[in-house]
């Protein structure tokens, strides 16, 4: 007889035997996603890890026929088979790609969670998730220890001594090229400086949340400084709730559900205290979770409503900005732009017009369209740390692409996006300077 076992959300039921199937618990890889694959191949030229080996395992098509097995039983969680679900960067493009809709992005993530449970991960990776991403990044005071000290190392000299240092490089060469892509700590983090209610000059119209970040508050200030002085210039009223936490996206993509509902509900706590219009977010991958807030809380009875309704007012700042409409800049602004589409955003959320027309819009600038732009960069989270070869592998692309498009400036809308294509560029000896939509238009309005 055929048995039933439901996940936490209607779109992840579940038909399988429970005796056999390799999966258990409440987040089981949906049946449904599986069954929906149609196996036509259009996701292969999309992938970036097919693209890599060739390999069918290492396409979409090639991992849901894995899951499919693991899920009946036919074959064991082995190593091999965690490799294979790591070595997928979930951006999500084969999403894009598929005809019939099928929800690749949750269905690898419930699988990353199930490998978590059932202790199938390596020592290393386990133990990189279980200090960085559930108990430093999701701490904020921890988080900002952390910084700090980190921030010593970097200002200190330390860094430089190392990164000239032979023997560092002979003894350790991964350890000096991953230096080279941690972020720069800020000397002060964003939330250091700012009150958690700014109010324009004038009679504000519109009254936004905006999501400071984990990284982002502690490595990326200046982007978010530049992101609120543009609502600022928008009219809008910003709240930057002090009680924020961690949106959970780098936990629930590298399966960690537990943590990342944790800091979902936290988070619904903290910005429907507010009446907002919308929640305005700077960094992709967390505007893509906190969109799915509602999904990972669908079974829950206190918070399932709650987070339908903050997903429903979470908001890109170039989908925000599109649909409140642009403000007309005073002086032309002569550049040659291009952008890049993080994967978060176009796959995920699915916005890719309103960045380019917003860009468009400017007067003055001459914008060029950046081959591949959706193909992945490779950063992918912590993915450019764990499985450094590969992301660089992914990285040489996109830097040919942005040296065609030889572009002053690269719009990318992500911290993982600019930190890597920057520092592509730098070692290529590119000129393009990679920057923030926001970034970018408080530099045009003289902000």
């Amino acid at each position: 007889m055929l048995h039933t076992a439901r996940t936490h959300d209607d779109r992840n039921t579940v038909f399988m035997n429970p005796n056999i199937s390799n999966f258990n618990g409440i987040d089981i890889p949906s049946d449904d996603v599986l069954t929906n694959c149609m196996h036509c191949g259009l996701c292969l030229p999309v992938c970036p890890t097919f693209a890599i080996t060739g390999r069918e395992k290492s396409s979409p098509r090639g991992r849901i026929r894995l899951i499919k097995a693991v899920a009946e039983g036919t074959l064991e969680m082995t190593e091999g088979f965690v490799d294979e679900m790591n070595f997928c960067l979930d951006c999500q493009a084969c999403e894009t790609a598929c005809p019939a809709g099928v929800k690749y992005g949750s269905l690898v993530e419930s699988v990353r969670n199930q490998m978590r449970i059932q202790g199938k991960e390596s020592t290393t990776a386990l133990t990189l998730k279980w200090i960085f991403l559930r108990n430093v990044v999701s701490k904020k005071y921890l988080l900002k220890l952390v910084a700090r000290t980190l921030g010593i190392y970097q200002s200190s000299g330390l860094e430089r001594l190392v990164k000239k240092s032979y023997v560092i490089k002979k003894l350790a060469p991964k350890l000096s090229k991953l230096q080279e892509l941690s972020p720069r700590i800020d000397g002060r983090f964003f939330d250091d400086i700012y009150p958690e209610i700014v109010t324009p000059t004038v009679v504000p119209k519109y009254r936004v949340g905006f999501l400071s970040g984990c990284i982002m508050n502690v490595a990326f200030a200046k982007i978010n400084e530049d992101t609120v002085k543009v609502l600022l210039h928008h009219d809008c009223e910003v709240i930057i709730p002090k009680d924020q936490v961690c949106c959970g996206s780098l936990q629930a993509h590298n399966g960690d559900f537990d943590i990342a509902r944790t800091l979902a509900k936290k988070n619904i706590d903290v910005f429907l205290k507010y009446d907002l219009d919308a929640i305005v977010m700077n960094s992709a991958g967390c505007g893509a979770l906190m969109k799915e807030y509602g999904h990972y809380l669908h079974d829950d009875l206190l918070y399932a409503k709650k987070a339908e309704i903050l997903s429903s007012k979470v908001k890109d700042i170039s989908e925000f900005l599109f649909e409140i409409g642009l403000k007309k800049p005073v002086k032309e602004y002569c550049h040659r732009v291009s952008y890049h589409d993080a994967c978060h955003l176009v796959h995920a959320q699915k916005v890719s017009k309103q960045p380019r027309e917003l860009i468009r819009s400017i007067p003055g600038i001459e914008y060029v369209e950046l081959n591949e732009a959706s193909w992945c960069c490779g950063s992918a989270g912590t993915y450019n740390i764990i499985r450094h070869e590969d992301s660089m592998i992914i990285l040489d692309r996109k830097i040919e692409n942005v040296k065609i498009a030889d572009a002053e400036f690269l719009v990318a809308n992500n911290p993982g996006c600019l930190t890597q294509i920057e520092y592509g560029c730098a070692n290529n000896h590119i000129k393009t300077k990679v920057i923030h939509l926001a970034t970018l238009l408080r530099d045009v309005y003289e902000l």
